[in-house]
């Protein structure tokens, strides 16, 4: 195992790294970090895989436009240290978008950044920190293979009516359709899924992934058949800090009555919207949870009320249900939304297992009960990293 896999995940003021041991045809985790803070006081932090921490320290700040260079070069210097001598075979990213063109991860060459680099406007609050996480690799190693993996991947190959918008045909033929995100977490989940129960794994499967970010996605015999999210990561299901589905009169109505300018949309809709928006007190679960507002109670029966409702228009595009899965860091950890949801979905034939629940199952339904439920981590890393290690073996 003298070789490694680097994967990168590039957010607007982090960097997520993790580094994989390469034991033949599968990557073995080895250190999972960050650097945090991008721009402002950065902090960096790499652990072991059981999560024993092997390095903390603060750097200083750099100039705007050159955080994320920076940031790897730091990760960079710490990784070749703590490798001792291996060699770091190929760099795999999470790009948020690969548009109509990619639907498979790709090695980068300069087209296809160049391809990258028009879906901008696609997604202008996340691409642009994936697309700086590569160049930055590519300028201090020009010659390391770098692969894309994308979001939108998993999505590729829905019916045609999934991804319309009632708009005209001109507008889908710019791009403005449904895609879909949070494809690498549901690609990993799916395998794992199928490694705890074939026997339904193959069959009629909703998995739900509630995090900072939330989504939700119908899967047949391993693929996509519908999601939540669509042209942006704004539609679906309301989220820490941003709305879920809304009428589109209701931007009409603030850009008529209030005035507001892109960016205060921008803002409205992305950072004070969600359960922060409705709460007034925190996008965090945990902190809704712990207060006595009764807002917070509030945002948290719509949280609930509305995955609910979406599992239910799910299982119709399935023609039934299987399995429930939750992932994420709300759906692996928060006891009580699990329960809420399982007992609203009683009428689907959920059984909830309510000692298997509050342990984290996987298996969270009653034994023998139909359809079950599982809880099962996500590790949009571990996908990204095996991704990498194919397309650089050539397999």
């Amino acid at each position: 195992m003298n070789e490694l896999i680097l994967t990168l995940n590039a957010g607007s003021s982090s960097i997520k790294f993790a580094l994989y041991e390469v034991d033949g045809n599968v990557p073995r985790p080895s250190v999972k970090g960050q650097v945090e803070g991008i721009g402002t006081s950065p902090r960096f932090i790499a652990k072991e895989p059981a999560g024993q921490l092997l390095a903390e320290s603060y750097w200083e700040p750099v100039q705007s436009g050159q955080g994320h260079a920076r940031a790897f070069q730091q990760i960079w210097s710490w990784l070749t240290e703590a490798a001792e001598g291996r060699k770091i075979l190929a760099v795999g990213h999470r790009v948020g978008h690969g548009g109509d063109r990619y639907g498979e991860p790709v090695l980068i060459d300069d087209e296809v950044l160049a391809q990258l680099q028009r879906l901008v406007p696609l997604v202008p609050l996340h691409q642009p920190h994936n697309l700086a996480a590569i160049r930055a690799v590519a300028a201090d190693h020009p010659s390391l293979p770098q692969v894309a993996c994308f979001d939108t991947g998993f999505h590729h190959g829905r019916a045609r009516v999934t991804e319309q918008f009632g708009l005209p045909r001109s507008l889908l033929e710019r791009g403005v359709k449904r895609y879909g995100f949070h494809g690498l977490s549901y690609e990993y989940v799916s395998g794992r899924l199928g490694e705890l129960a074939p026997e339904v794994a193959n069959g009629r499967v909703v998995i739900a992934h509630l995090g900072s970010g939330c989504s939700m996605a119908a899967i047949r015999n391993g693929r996509c058949v519908d999601t939540t999210m669509s042209f942006s990561a704004l539609d679906g299901l309301p989220m820490g800090t941003r709305c879920g589905v809304l009428d589109a009169g209701v931007i009409l109505f603030l850009l008529r009555e209030d005035g507001l300018n892109v960016e205060e949309l921008e803002n409205l809709l992305y950072k004070r919207s969600g359960l922060l928006g409705l709460s007034g007190v925190s996008n965090d679960l945990r902190d809704l949870h712990a207060s006595d507002d009764p807002h917070a109670d509030e945002a948290i029966d719509y949280f609930c009320y509305r995955i609910t409702q979406t599992l239910g228009s799910l299982c119709a595009s399935l023609g039934g249900l299987d399995a429930l899965v939750f992932t994420a860091g709300v759906g692996e950890n928060d006891i009580e939304v699990r329960e809420r949801i399982c007992q609203d979905a009683a009428w689907l034939g959920v059984e909830l297992d309510a000692e298997a629940n509050r342990t984290g199952g996987p298996r969270i339904s009653l034994e023998g009960s139909a359809p079950s439920a599982w809880v099962i981590p996500t590790d949009e890393e571990a996908m990204i990293a095996r991704h990498t290690l194919r397309l650089v073996h050539g397999d």
